[in-house]
C-alpha cells in the first residue's frame, strides 16, 4: 500500500495551473515527445519532501509509481531509488542498476532521466573498467536510453574523466533528436568547466559538422572572443 500513501502526498500538493504549466512545458501534446504524459502540479521540492518520508519503499511499491500515467509519480519513485543507492553497498547497488534499466522505458522524459541517471547509471560506472553499458544505451532505438548514456557521464566529468563524453558526443554528432543535442551540449559545456582546452580540441575537429543546439550549448560559457569564432559556422 506504500505506493498509494506516497501517491495520495502527491496529489495533496497539486494544483490545476502547475499540472496545465508542466503539460506544455514538457511537451505532452501529439506527436511531441512527452505524448499522452498527465502531470498533477506539484513541485520537485514537495517531491523531495514526500520522497524522504519513504526511502524504505520496495521494488515492488516503486515500479507501481514508475508504472503510473501520472508524471510526479514516476519522479517521485526516481527520487527514492537515488536516494537508497547513495546508501547502498556494493551488492544492493548493483539490484538498484538492474532494477532502473529494466524500467527505462518509465524514465520517459528529460527530466526523468536528468534526475536519476548519473546518479545510478553514472556513479555504478564511475570506477568499472567496462563501461560498455554505456555504448549499448546509446545504440538502442530508445531515446531515453540514448539521453542516459550521455547524460549518465556527468558522474564521469565530475571526476575529471572526460573519454566517455568526447566519445558519446561524436557518436551522437548525427543524432536526428533535440534533446540529445541540449543533452551532447550540456556535456560539453561541463567538460569545459573543467578543462576549456579539451572542450577547444573538439569544437576544432566537429564545430562546423556539429548540430546548432548541441554548439550553442557547448560554447555557452566560453569567452566572447571564442564564442564568437565558433558561433561563426551558425551564420
Amino acid at each position: 500500500m506504500q505506493a498509494s500513501t506516497i501517491k495520495a502526498s502527491l496529489l495533496a500538493f497539486g494544483t490545476p495551473e502547475r499540472a496545465q504549466h508542466s503539460s506544455y512545458f514538457f511537451k505532452t501534446g501529439m506527436g511531441e515527445y512527452g505524448e499522452g504524459d498527465r502531470f498533477i502540479g506539484c513541485s520537485v521540492p514537495e517531491i523531495r519532501r514526500v520522497a524522504a518520508a519513504h526511502m524504505d519503499a520496495s521494488f515492488q511499491e516503486l515500479k507501481k509509481l514508475l508504472d503510473d500515467p501520472l508524471h510526479e509519480c514516476r519522479l517521485c519513485a526516481l527520487v527514492i531509488l537515488t536516494g537508497q543507492f547513495k546508501k547502498a553497498e556494493e551488492t544492493g547497488r548493483e539490484k538498484i542498476v538492474r532494477f532502473y534499466l529494466s524500467h527505462t522505458d518509465r524514465v520517459n522524459n528529460w527530466d526523468l532521466v536528468d534526475l536519476s541517471c548519473y546518479h545510478i547509471i553514472g556513479e555504478w560506472l564511475k570506477d568499472k573498467g567496462d563501461r560498455s553499458l554505456l555504448y549499448r544505451l546509446a545504440d538502442s532505438g530508445l531515446l531515453w536510453e540514448q539521453r542516459i548514456a550521455m547524460v549518465s557521464t556527468l558522474a564521469f566529468i565530475r571526476n575529471n574523466d572526460f573519454e566517455d563524453t568526447l566519445r558519446l558526443s561524436e557518436r551522437f554528432l548525427t543524432h536526428h533528436h533535440d534533446l540529445i543535442h541540449k543533452a551532447s551540449g550540456w556535456m560539453l559545456r561541463e567538460v569545459g568547466k573543467r578543462d576549456e582546452e579539451v572542450l577547444a580540441r573538439f569544437l576544432d575537429r566537429f564545430h562546423q559538422v556539429m548540430p546548432r543546439t548541441m554548439l550553442r550549448y557547448a560554447i555557452e560559457r566560453l569567452a566572447p572572443e571564442k564564442k564568437g569564432y565558433y558561433m561563426q559556422r551558425l551564420k
